[in-house]
Parts: structure tokens; C-alpha cells; sequence
């Protein structure tokens, strides 16, 4: 008996080799399939979250670096004797000679013959002049203020990131607020004996008769400035390091700034 091979079907060969298959894929080719897509995906997620970090860590050095150097000016603006002073303009006046000299909020110092300048004051003591109280505590305030926010830098090994950052823009912002206070307050209180005296009888509040602001009250103004600058970044720092992981794990983020 001979059998035609074409009449015999292949089409239950073909269903049984295609199960064949199928069966083969599932038990071996898929989970390498997996394997293949998995790390690409985990490796590109390392890989974003480690740029993130580092960008906010390095804004994040930059903030706390302008921090304390703005605190360390700070102390220069609140001790300097050079908040207001005589111009140059009152050489050429027709009469008797004025005293010349500068002014801060501790001490008065007139220009003598020797080359450093006699300064009276309460400088060693701690004891701003009179017409200048309310504008030295206030100032003082500001710099306790900043110096604060220097001193919680050292809360990253044990706090979260985006509270240390809060916590400080807030002092920045209570710092800010002080010194504008200050800047404000000082020429209101221009009208002193010891104003009179150095800027001659012209002199009244928010009037400086002969005299004229020198560099540590535009110093302190441009300070103003600065901290508004320093406490707006904080809180942006502050919630992207919210953003920066799931809230399941936000114990990663702490230390950010002074991990190595």
C-alpha cells in the first residue's frame, strides 16, 4: 500500500511545533526578557536620581557658603564706625573748620593729626550710642539670627535636609527683617547731639546736613537683599529635597548637604 504524502495534513504538526514554542519562550525567554529590560529601566532611574542630588548638593554648599560669609559681614557691619560721615564738600565752606569724621552706631570717630582716628565710644563695652539703641538691638538681633541659621548647618547629620533648610530660611527671613527695621530706623534717628555735633545744626531726621551715608549702611542695605536672596533658594532646596524621594523613604535625603 503506498501512502500519498500529500494527502497526509501537516497542519497538527505545525499547531503542536508552534505550543512547542510557546511552552519554550514562557519557561526560558521570558524572564530574560525581563532581565534584559528591568536593569535598563533601574540603571536610568540611578542614574537621574544621582544627577538630582547632585545638582541640589552643590547648590545647596553654594547657599551654605554665602550663609556664613554674609554672617561674617554681618559682625563688619555692626562694629564698623562708618555708617555715616562728613563729604568732602564741606572743605570749601567759608567759616570756621567742622569737625570731620565718620559714625556708627557704637562709636564716634574724629579725624585728628595722627594717622589713626580718635574714636569715642562704647565699642569694648557693648554700649551703642544713644541715638542708636533701638537701631544696634535690632541689628543684633539680625546677626543672632544668621548666626543660628550657621550654626543648624550642623542638624544635616541628624535631621532631615528640607527641615535644616526651613528652619534656617526662616531665620534668614527674621535676619532680613531686623536689618530692614535697622536701615529704616537709622535715619529717623539722625536728629542726636552727636549728629549735630559731626554734621552740623542742618542736621534732622532722614536730613544729614553735611554729612552723607558712607559704605556700612549700604553695606547693610544691600544685606537686605541678600537675605531675601538666601531664604528663597532655602525653600526651594527644601522642597526639592521633599520631591527628591517617595515619602516612604525620607530618611535618605538626611545628611545630603554634609555627607561626603
Amino acid at each position: 500500500m503506498v501512502i500519498n504524502p500529500e494527502s497526509v495534513s501537516m497542519k497538527p504538526l505545525l499547531i503542536l511545533l508552534f505550543i512547542i514554542i510557546i511552552i519554550t519562550l514562557q519557561t526560558h525567554g521570558a524572564p530574560a526578557a525581563v532581565m534584559s529590560v528591568s536593569p535598563g529601566l533601574a540603571d536610568l532611574s540611578r542614574l537621574y536620581q544621582t544627577e538630582f542630588v547632585r545638582s541640589a548638593r552643590a547648590v545647596g554648599v553654594l547657599w551654605a557658603v554665602c550663609t556664613l560669609c554674609f554672617a561674617i559681614i554681618q559682625v563688619v557691619i555692626l562694629v564698623q564706625p562708618s555708617w555715616i560721615g562728613t563729604t568732602d564738600a564741606r572743605t570749601h565752606r567759608v567759616g570756621p573748620p567742622l569737625p570731620s569724621g565718620t559714625m556708627g552706631l557704637f562709636e564716634v570717630c574724629m579725624e585728628s593729626d595722627w594717622p589713626v582716628p580718635d574714636c569715642r565710644g562704647g565699642l569694648s563695652s557693648l554700649s551703642p550710642l544713644p541715638s542708636f539703641q533701638s537701631v544696634a538691638v535690632l541689628v543684633g538681633v539680625s546677626l543672632w539670627a544668621v548666626w543660628t541659621s550657621v550654626l543648624c548647618l550642623c542638624l544635616f547629620r541628624f535631621c532631615s535636609a528640607a527641615t535644616v533648610y526651613k528652619i534656617c530660611a526662616w531665620l534668614q527671613l527674621t535676619a532680613g527683617f531686623c536689618l530692614a527695621l535697622a536701615c529704616l530706623l537709622f535715619p529717623d534717628s539722625w536728629e542726636s547731639p552727636e549728629m549735630r555735633v559731626l554734621c552740623g545744626d542742618s542736621v534732622g531726621s532722614f536730613s544729614p546736613g553735611n554729612c552723607s551715608v558712607h559704605w556700612a549702611y549700604i553695606l547693610a542695605m544691600l544685606g537686605i537683599l541678600d537675605y531675601a536672596i538666601l531664604a528663597t533658594l532655602a525653600f526651594v532646596l527644601a522642597n526639592r529635597q521633599d520631591a527628591l524621594l517617595p515619602p516612604n523613604a525620607p530618611d535618605v535625603t538626611a545628611g545630603l548637604l554634609m555627607s561626603a
